[in-house]
């Protein structure tokens, strides 16, 4: 009974009227000369015992359904295998373009720009669909989902909640995005999501990008620190365009791509970082399932149980005895005809 807690506790002092069954009414008295002759009828004293208790059972029941009883909201530490995953992902208008197709190997490269253009999925779509199939394949992690282009936007909180999570991936979808990227600006805020947080398992940046950027030192400072500081590791899915530069390329002249610096940048870090560069759907695919690999290691979370209210479950007992009242009562008017 500790664990049970009363909405409308007041209405608990009408209890007591859920006796007023037992009492005998003027109608239950009727005067004769003598009775001793007439035998005992026990079926009838005890189907009076029963109507009688059933109507007491159907008031308590209501007034203790009025009363709001439930179990109090309360929090469970858990422990699960997995990590808390702030999913990073790029809404700027070049995530609206398409990826290279699957056999863009064997295209003529004088018409592979036009055919990349026209045939291969749309990156956002693809890195939406595989995110909703990693989210809902991971159920002991804890994610959070944050948008960016010009600026960040936090769709999703940290939550188990796959209903909310799969909400937020389907809203990215939604209009176009902008011609801005501003990756420092958005890594900053992924990071500044964990400060208040205590640290309870593996952690991770999970961006979703096909730009890079040429940051600052400052920014690049405030990115290092934060990441040591949070204890964060940082992955990159980066979706190469057919115009893109390779992340693993070693000429020299395409070190001023941002993609490049960014890459070289994250290289320096003192926590982990790992690139994925996919070129087509199936590589993108490819990373999602061994970012799942990477990161499973004991996990402790706080489970926030909601309250749980008990009064259905009165008001069925209350249900339940007016329905053998009813039946009690049809039968004492047969009896009498």
């Amino acid at each position: 009974m500790s664990n049970i807690e009363f909405a409308h506790s007041w209405v608990l002092l009408l209890l007591p009227l859920a006796l007023l069954p037992l009492l005998r009414g003027r109608k239950d008295t009727l005067a004769y000369s003598s009775l001793f002759w007439l035998p005992r009828d026990r079926a009838g004293q005890l189907a009076a015992a029963f109507g009688k208790a059933f109507a007491v059972t159907a008031m308590a029941s209501i007034i203790v359904a009025l009363a709001g009883p439930g179990r109090p909201e309360s929090q469970v530490l858990r422990t699960g295998q997995g990590a808390e995953i702030m999913v990073l992902m790029d809404r700027s208008r070049s995530m609206d373009l398409r990826m290279m197709p699957s056999d863009w190997r064997t295209i003529d490269p004088i018409i592979r720009t036009q055919q990349a253009w026209h045939r291969g999925p749309q990156k956002s779509k693809t890195a939406r669909d595989l995110l909703s199939q990693f989210i809902a394949e991971r159920s002991d992690d804890r994610f959070s989902l944050m948008f960016f282009s010009g600026g960040p936007l936090l769709a999703v909180p940290f939550t188990q909640r796959d209903v909310v999570l799969q909400a937020g991936i389907t809203a990215a979808g939604i209009g176009v995005g902008l011609n801005e990227t501003n990756v420092g600006r958005a890594l900053l805020t992924a990071i500044e999501a964990f400060d208040d947080r205590p640290y309870s398992g593996s952690r991770i940046i999970l961006l979703v990008s096909d730009g890079g950027a040429h940051l600052n030192a400052r920014t690049r400072n405030r990115i290092a620190a934060g990441l040591a500081r949070n204890r964060i590791a940082l992955y990159w899915l980066y979706l190469r365009s057919i115009n893109s530069p390779a992340l693993d390329i070693e000429d020299p002249r395409t070190e001023i791509a941002p993609e490049i610096a960014l890459h070289r940048f994250f290289q320096t870090l003192r926590t982990p970082y790992r690139a994925y560069q996919a070129e087509v759907e199936e590589d993108l695919a490819r990373a999602v399932a061994d970012v799942g690999k990477q990161q499973n290691l004991p996990l402790d979370y706080v489970e926030h149980i909601p309250r749980r209210d008990y009064a259905p479950y009165f008001l069925g007992v209350a249900a339940f005895s007016c329905f053998m009242l009813l039946v009690y009562r049809v039968l004492q008017l047969r009896s009498w005809t």
